[in-house]
């Protein structure tokens, strides 16, 4: 349940109902509102007197919900709001390698008049002897790129001990597959302001995807983004399976804007553009799509990774699809 209090409570008033009711206190758009587990129905017929408005649900996806908030949350990156009429393309290689590499990308995001620029410099690789990214000097990098060209920087975070770090670098601090479950991460991104994109686990379900946000959400940072990259099914013949009838459910039913990334969902180049085509026809907020000066030397996800021509000439498809939705690409 969330509950609104009414705004002449005092502090010590609002504390009573948050112990009354075992809930979280939340302030979102001046409003202080009190949540509480789901399993939480009705209130004391006593307690309206403070109470401005409830909601109940039956699951504990609420501040995610459209039952709570009809419209999508707008998250600012740089100049771009989600849910206006817009769609944002983040683009770059899936690691920073060298500020040669990271040079390059940032002149093909200036060259398609794009806004942000993703890689990552704290890799949470399946194995330990591959490339675990540049870290902090990566993070520099980035840095410098948003300084000379004025981008957002979309980087990871990997795991506890360097949040605080990617916090204070990055515009929007994406939360991987591998991290979805991290409470340490997911409860630092709650007290951050900065716009988190979560990106669900691959043998996830939505509930729990969603209830990874609600961490975020009920520590207070609205600023929550989704991210569809695949899920693991029976199928081998791709790296995972985008689920695009998770995304539908996820449109009707939340509140919290939506990335897609095909190039995770796919794992191979050849079918990252047919899959980015489907997911701007989705009408949603966002890509994520990686891209590479030459992937054949990329230290991570090289068989994923578009080439500079690839990107080129799928952004040229994109804006046609994005238009007949009513959307443009920044």
């Amino acid at each position: 349940m969330i509950i609104e209090v009414k705004r002449n409570l005092s502090e010590n008033e609002i504390n009573a109902l948050a112990e009354k009711y075992n809930a979280i206190i939340v302030t979102d758009r001046n409003r202080n509102l009190l949540v509480s587990s789901s399993s939480l129905k009705e209130i004391e017929e006593t307690g309206y007197e403070q109470i401005e408005q409830h909601w109940v649900f039956d699951n504990d996806m609420q501040l995610s919900s459209r039952k709570f908030m009809p419209q999508t949350r707008n998250v600012n990156i740089g100049s771009f709001t989600t849910g206006k009429d817009e769609s944002i393309v983040i683009i770059g290689p899936c690691s920073v390698e060298s500020e040669e590499q990271i040079e390059q990308t940032a002149a093909l995001i200036k060259e398609n008049g794009l806004t942000s620029l993703r890689a990552g410099c704290f890799k949470p690789r399946t194995s330990p002897y591959s490339f675990q990214g540049m870290g902090i000097d990566g993070l520099k990098l980035l840095a410098k790129m948003r300084e000379k060209y004025g981008f957002s920087i979309v980087t990871e975070v990997r795991d506890s001990t360097h949040v605080d770090a990617v916090i204070e670098y990055a515009d929007v601090v994406q939360v991987g597959a591998k991290a979805m479950y991290d409470h340490g991460i997911l409860r630092a991104c709650g007290k951050a302001r900065k716009p988190i994109l979560l990106k669900r686990g691959f043998g996830t379900t939505l509930q729990e995807f969603v209830q990874s946000a609600e961490f975020i959400l009920s520590g207070g940072n609205a600023n929550v983004m989704l991210c569809e990259r695949g899920i693991r099914t029976f199928e081998t013949k791709s790296r995972f399976t985008l689920d695009l009838c998770g995304v539908a459910y996820l449109k009707e039913n939340t509140n919290l804007p939506i990335i897609l990334d095909p190039s995770h969902a796919m794992g191979y180049a050849y079918g990252v553009p047919d899959l980015a085509r489907a997911c701007m026809a989705m009408n949603v907020d966002g890509l994520l799509i990686e891209v590479h000066p030459d992937p054949s030397v990329a230290k991570s996800d090289a068989s994923q990774q578009l080439n500079h021509t690839q990107f080129n000439e799928l952004i040229q498809s994109l804006h046609p699809i994005a238009k007949a939705v009513g959307r443009n690409i920044v």
